[in-house]
């Protein structure tokens, strides 16, 4: 089921995400449905909290060269946590809930991440350029966190003032 995505500037999108302690249907459901959802709206990863579910759930699907997204390299990672981290890289972001803007933001190349599957088994990664991007900019969200907040302070500003001049022309349209 594809469900709706929440947009900035929601208020939701700050909430701090909870921990998973059961591993049941209904969480495999919603991993599904946020799959559904991801791939409807051509994003590449979703946070739960980005379909107002406030629990550490998130999923990836990187494009592979040909721009296809297989499900089979669908990762789902459930309390995921960066124990190890190194190295920088500018990478262009979008969002899903921040739509039609993207920012060159600084992340670390390489993360090593701990989280669980779906059905609760401990699982480890090694990530590293548009992988560990992404990990990182989903994670983001678990912490209530947004890509546009890691821009520096005169580029948000300019954020800001085109994502209300947008707005505006939305609404005298």
């Amino acid at each position: 089921m594809i469900l709706d995505i929440i947009a900035y500037p929601d208020r939701r999108l700050k909430d701090v995400s909870k921990e998973v302690n059961t591993f049941t249907n209904d969480l495999h459901f919603l991993l599904d449905d946020m799959y559904d959802t991801m791939i409807a709206s051509n994003g590449i990863g979703l946070a739960a909290i980005q379909i107002g579910r406030s629990i550490r759930a998130l999923i990836i699907n990187l494009p592979d060269e040909e721009g296809e997204q297989h499900k089979e390299q669908l990762l789902e990672m459930i309390n995921p946590r960066i124990s190890q981290a190194e190295g920088n890289i500018m990478y262009q972001e979008g969002c899903l809930s921040v739509p039609g803007f993207y920012e060159d933001i600084e992340r670390y190349e390489l993360v090593t991440v701990t989280y669980h599957d779906r059905n609760g088994k401990s699982c480890t990664l090694q990530a590293n350029e548009l992988l560990s991007v992404a990990i990182q900019h989903e994670m983001d969200h678990l912490d209530g966190k947004l890509f546009i907040e890691k821009l520096p302070y005169g580029r948000r500003k300019k954020f800001e003032k085109e994502y209300k001049k947008n707005q505006r022309s939305k609404k005298s349209a």
